[in-house]
């Protein structure tokens, strides 16, 4: 039986294991907490040769990532 899929894009928002400047680690958001401990979600790259970027040094954006999710594949 399918089961739904929840699609959440939180721009502007970076995920990283480091503790160090990291605001979203340390913010007070309870919500979001409940949400990735209960339930299974992953994290995509939004930027250089993942989203079609020239090289890995390339910085994504909004419009790179955006983009790349609505074609479903990696374009240039």
């Amino acid at each position: 039986m399918s089961k739904p899929v929840v699609l959440v894009v939180m721009d502007g928002v970076g995920w990283t294991e480091k503790d160090h400047g990291n605001a979203v680690l340390h913010a007070y958001k309870p919500q979001l907490d409940e949400l990735m401990s209960k339930w299974p979600h992953t994290t995509i790259k939004a930027s250089g040769t993942a989203v079609g970027l020239p090289t890995d040094d390339d910085m994504g954006n909004s419009e790179v990532g955006h983009n790349a999710l609505g074609c479903g594949q990696i374009y240039s």
